[in-house]
């Protein structure tokens, strides 16, 4: 940067620079040479001349010191304030603090503002200084510091040390950083049993939904199926904000909170468009996810079989493409635009090109893969057997009740999307009819349209299904909303033609006791543990399956127990 017929400012001078003369910015260049020891916060003689360049600027001036007391940024702002170059050099290791500090010079009667403490808490520095030149010249510079703390039980997060003549600053800094870091670290260390990453959950009510308190349940229950500790549920209520989702200055203090309480992750509810993913990223340096990438890494976990990984991926891909940021940081007095060109775009680009050829590898495999599977069906149509396919809300227990019916042994833990890949098996009636019953995943209200096509192999299965069993955990207080839920996405698959029975279940459980359920020729309840329940469910599949003249024969043979039979050509994991 150039003063026209002044000088040239070279560019270690970081700031306002514009109108800078020669002699100053000499002056400000010598501040490099200057170094003071490790366990100094800053020496007398250095704040005293860092004080003086101020008073004779009449602008704020500021020094970004490592712990080895060296000089790695002058830092020169305005009378109002002062913008702090990114920190790309000095990367934050885990449960560490970043390893500088920034000092600067205040105007007179300005205490540690928001500014000073967000930076202390979003940047992650060993300290923030604030100095005073002396007022009468008698009197010494003063200054007034702070730093982080790690969880405490008084919730404090900084400690605010008062205003005091430099010289007087007695304190270790060199230990006191180090300390810190090991409580740091020891806060971070996860125990052997507990390897979930720490986080926050946002969820962000706008009054538009009648659902609130389910909806923080909800995201509550995805949270810890994909194995995450969580920290603290914020719910803020307000429209969204289209750059920060919940707001500037309510994001700013919930990143400090998150470094206060040694959080790795933020999740927020419902969903971030992908410039609000871009800018929270870049003020947090933790990971940053939405709903819908949270759904998205329990299916990662989930995906046992080929089909249902190239899926997984490539919705991954096509959810994390937009949304793709650089590295580097935009704080509350960070600069723009250093670091933020050149190299740094160039690899942005590499990877996005990256991502774009893995989707249309990604997309290329799964074209064969369907091939595959329309073989099967086929081969599988040619037989003549009909197909039942159970649909049901998420973990509404409809691997539990495949299980039973047929003996199988598909995961049915208590868990959002425990089932992800189809799962079919061949159910052989008292009566030698039989048919092929196939578990989905599950559904979940609010799932974008786009993640839904992405399972391709899943909504295959559904579109050949002759007959849906709508299985609702009638012991789920939403058990009404989450069944509409389904419905409602059944009809957005152009779906809602195919037949269906509506098997409430978990009637076993204290909440179902005692309900008055829309009982009728299509719904039935049962207890998928309970195999006494399951024989009404067998004669009235059977009995529909037979009005749909799939079983146009009739036998007076009274039922008795169902045959189970494994078929393993139908066996989508194999």
């Amino acid at each position: 940067m150039s003063c026209p017929g002044r000088c040239t400012i070279t560019r270690r001078i970081y700031g306002e620079t514009t109108g800078l003369k020669a002699s100053h910015a000499a002056a400000l260049e010598r501040l490099y040479r200057r170094r003071c020891q490790p366990e100094a916060l800053i020496p007398p003689e250095l704040a005293d001349e860092l004080a003086a360049a101020s008073t004779l600027l009449g602008r704020q001036v500021g020094l970004v010191l490592d712990r080895k007391g060296q000089v790695q940024y002058v830092v020169l702002g305005d009378a109002r304030g002062i913008k702090l170059p990114e920190f790309d050099r000095f990367r934050r290791a885990p449960g560490k603090l970043r390893g500088v500090r920034f000092v600067h010079v205040h105007a007179p009667g300005d205490e540690l503002d928001d500014d000073d403490f967000t930076d202390l808490g979003l940047l992650y520095l060993d300290a923030v200084a604030v100095l005073w030149p002396p007022a009468p010249p008698s009197r010494p510079t003063t200054i007034s510091w702070a730093h982080v703390l790690p969880e405490n039980p008084a919730g404090k997060k900084f400690e605010v040390h008062p205003r005091c003549p430099v010289a007087d600053v007695k304190v270790d800094f060199a230990a006191l950083m180090g300390d810190l870091d090991d409580q740091l670290e020891t806060r971070d260390r996860r125990p052997e049993n507990n390897r979930g990453e720490r986080a926050f959950l946002v969820h962000l009510d706008h009054g538009n939904s009648r659902h609130g308190d389910w909806d923080v349940a909800e995201l509550q229950e995805l949270a810890r199926s994909a194995g995450i500790d969580v920290v603290d549920t914020v719910v803020q209520r307000r429209r969204p904000d289209p750059a920060t989702f919940i707001g500037s200055g309510r994001l700013n203090a919930l990143i400090q909170e998150a470094m206060h309480k040694g959080v790795d992750l933020l999740v927020f509810s419902p969903e971030l468009s992908a410039a609000q993913v871009r800018n929270i990223s870049r003020l947090a340096e933790v990971r940053v996810m939405d709903r819908t990438q949270l759904i998205l890494d329990i299916f990662a976990q989930r995906a046992r079989s080929n089909d249902g990984r190239i899926q997984v991926e490539l919705a991954q891909l096509r959810h994390i493409l937009p949304r793709l940021v650089g590295a580097g940081l935009a704080m509350s007095r960070l600069m723009g635009g250093i670091g933020g060109r050149g190299p740094g775009e160039t690899k942005l680009e590499i990877d996005r090109r990256r991502i774009k050829e893995r989707i249309l590898r990604l997309e290329k495999q799964l074209e064969a893969l369907s091939s595959e599977r329309e073989t099967r069906r086929r081969r599988r149509q040619r037989t003549g057997v009909p197909v039942v396919s159970i649909v049901g809300y998420t973990n509404a227990g409809k691997s539990t009740l495949l299980n039973s019916l047929t003996g199988a042994t598909a995961d049915a833990e208590d868990k959002l999307f425990a089932t992800l890949d189809p799962f079919s098996r061949r159910l052989r009636f008292p009566r030698d009819r039989e048919l092929v019953i196939t578990d989905t995943v599950g559904f979940i209200r609010n799932l974008p349209r786009t993640l839904l096509q992405a399972f391709t192999a899943t909504l295959e299965e559904l579109a050949q299904a002759d007959l849906f069993l709508h299985v609702v955990d009638v012991s789920n207080p939403h058990w009404e909303e989450q069944q509409a839920a389904v419905e409602q996405i059944l009809e957005d698959l152009e779906l809602e033609a195919t037949p269906r029975l509506t098997v409430f279940n978990k009637l076993d459980k204290p909440a179902a006791q005692g309900m008055n359920l829309p009982l009728d020729e299509d719904c039935i309840g049962i207890s998928a543990r309970d195999p006494a329940t399951l024989r009404p469910l067998v004669k009235l599949l059977e009995e529909t399956l037979e009005r749909l003249q799939f079983f146009p024969e009739y036998s007076d043979r009274p039922l008795g127990p169902p045959q189970l039979e494994l078929v393993p050509d139908l066996d989508e994991d194999e």
